[in-house]
């Protein structure tokens, strides 16, 4: 009986955590910056590579999962140096366009450099039985990770020069410019900050994921949907959105099929919505984070 609700307690959780640890980045870009960066799921595939390809360079883990959000940084920031900051002010379908186009480009891209067969590094720290379920040591610190890289987030933004100045940049970019502020470096190093987060997801992702060039876009789905159902609050409105959705997809998986689940995640951010079309954090004035 314990290993059965701990079996189920985990899965949950586990989910739950790698929904927040997706779409952590995508809120920042999206919910702060009003950018639809639909290359998010790619950023995430090349933070996952980068550990693989740290494997088999004989590099340990740990190594690899602390170059990939650097290597995908930098990216993000010539990303948004050479594409997105041609867009602001226009019509947000733009930034989907032109994200779109990349994501096509990084996506082949891959597939030319690495093929299309799954990769993948083994599952560290090995694993602990309860009842009769052995139950990975990682997944507890991907479950872990979420809190924790939530909180690194909100203490960013909330207790730094750079938040104050970022949180100033989202909420009116004009006024900001008139005080002096420059906005084009932050809006580099927020996006550059939103592609790190992916490439770090990615990362911590690699062990636990069949690493292929395709492997965002289911991610990227239910990222923009944590995203959106959690309303302005782009953290904390996020995390609230991934948790739900989380545990509503796997508690239906796990007593039908993962069909089901992301059936049941679509229901609910569906009827969610309906009944709050500004989101989870919407009636919440006062978190604008």
């Amino acid at each position: 009986m314990l290993g059965d609700v701990t079996n189920i307690g985990v899965n949950v959780l586990n989910d739950v955590a790698t929904l927040i640890i997706v779409s952590l980045g995508l809120s920042i870009v999206f919910g702060m910056m009003g950018v639809i960066n639909m290359a998010h799921g790619e950023f995430i595939m090349i933070g996952s590579f980068t550990v693989i390809i740290a494997a088999r360079h004989g590099l340990p883990l740990w190594a690899g999962m602390l170059v990939a959000p650097v290597i995908v940084g930098v990216l993000g920031v010539l990303t948004e140096r050479l594409l997105i900051r041609r867009l602001y002010g226009k019509r947000i379908e733009g930034t989907l366009l032109a994200t779109f186009g990349l994501s096509l480009v990084l996506q082949q891209g891959a597939t030319l450099l690495a093929g299309s067969s799954p990769r993948g590094v083994a599952t560290p720290f090995g694993s602990i039985t309860v009842g009769r379920y052995a139950i990975d040591w990682y997944s507890l610190i991907v479950i872990a990770a979420a809190p924790a890289l939530i909180g690194v987030v909100l203490v960013l933004f909330l207790c730094t020069r750079y938040g104050l100045l970022a949180r100033a940049t989202m909420q009116n970019r004009a006024m900001a410019d008139s005080l002096g502020i420059d906005t084009a470096r932050i809006n580099m190093l927020t996006f550059g900050l939103g592609s790190a987060i992916a490439g770090g997801a990615g990362a911590l992702l690699a062990p636990v994921l069949a690493v292929v060039p395709t492997m965002g876009v289911p991610l990227i789905s239910a990222a923009f949907i944590a995203v959106v159902l959690g309303g302005p609050a782009a953290v904390t409105g996020t995390a609230a959105s991934a948790g739900l959705l989380g545990s509503v997809r796997q508690g239906v998986s796990l007593v039908s099929t993962p069909l089901l689940g992301t059936a049941a995640l679509l229901a609910t951010a569906t009827v969610i919505l309906r009944l709050l079309p500004e989101g989870i954090s919407g009636r919440f004035r006062k978190v604008t984070l």
